[in-house]
């Protein structure tokens, strides 16, 4: 039995309510699709460039209740980019899971120090990967900047992932959606997993003002296969795009192509 995943890419703003409007209807209209998993950008609380520290808030608190109810209410796991508090001034760059009896969470463990963006400034890194499973299929989840660090991708797959999911708010900038889409298939071809990559839209293409030199996303939302062959691609602008995970193309490439059995430790 395939599990339908819906990718809503989007671009969130400044205002929490309107991005949770956003969430809402991109739950609904995916629950409408049939989909039993539904995947939403990093940062889908409050999109970069803006304060987060007087944002964040537990996985108990309005803004994550409100969520967790609409996964309810439609009858889906919900994966939303949040934020929750940090050490001393700094939040943390987290992944709430929430439906179906899965209640989980994420936080980034990679933080975007790099191209001129320093997040460790305000985020706290996270420490362990985390999984989830949902009707027989594990989903292993990774955030934006990890997509650089095989070795997350790994962990989850030995930990019995068959599908990553990358929630990112990609920054812009010469060569950058190149190299998301070289990352997103190189992840899916080392472990031999679909890879779901949820982007924010461009705001541009959105009708959304964005802070300049801020990660706030260039869409190109893809589904890649285990081979690492690229399925679907978005465009920039706000879209879903739905995958029907097949467990046994990922059975298949992990007998044909065992690259989880022969790794080796170095």
């Amino acid at each position: 039995m395939a599990v339908r995943v819906a990718l809503v890419q989007l671009t969130t703003g400044r205002d929490l309510e309107a991005n949770l409007d956003l969430v809402r209807n991109g739950i609904r209209e995916a629950a409408a699709r049939r989909a039993s998993v539904v995947v939403f950008p990093e940062a889908s609380m409050r999109a970069f460039g803006n304060s987060l520290v007087d944002i964040a808030e537990p996985l108990d608190g309005p803004w994550a209740t409100a969520v967790c109810e609409a996964a309810d209410e439609a009858g889906v796991v919900v994966v939303v980019g949040m934020f929750t508090p940090g050490n001393a001034d700094t939040v943390r760059n987290t992944l709430l899971v929430h439906g179906r009896g899965v209640h989980t969470h994420y936080d980034k463990i990679h933080l975007y120090d790099a191209f001129g963006f320093k997040e460790s400034d305000t985020v706290t890194a996270g420490t362990e990967p985390c999984q989830f499973t949902l009707d027989g299929v594990t989903f292993g989840l990774g955030t934006c900047y990890d997509v650089r660090f095989p070795a997350l991708f790994t962990a989850n797959a030995a930990a019995g992932a068959q599908v990553q999911i990358v929630c990112a708010s990609w920054g812009a900038g010469p060569g950058k959606a190149e190299q998301w889409d070289l990352l997103v298939r190189a992840r899916a071809a080392d472990t031999t997993s679909y890879v779901l990559a949820c982007g924010q839209s461009d705001p541009s293409a959105a009708g959304v003002d964005a802070r300049r030199g801020a990660p706030t996303g260039i869409g190109r939302s893809a589904v890649v296969g285990p081979y690492g062959k690229l399925i679907e691609r978005a465009g920039d602008g706000p879209e879903i795009l739905y995958a029907d995970i097949d467990l046994g193309v990922v059975e298949e490439a992990r007998r044909t192509l065992p690259v989880l059995a022969n790794r080796v430790t170095l």
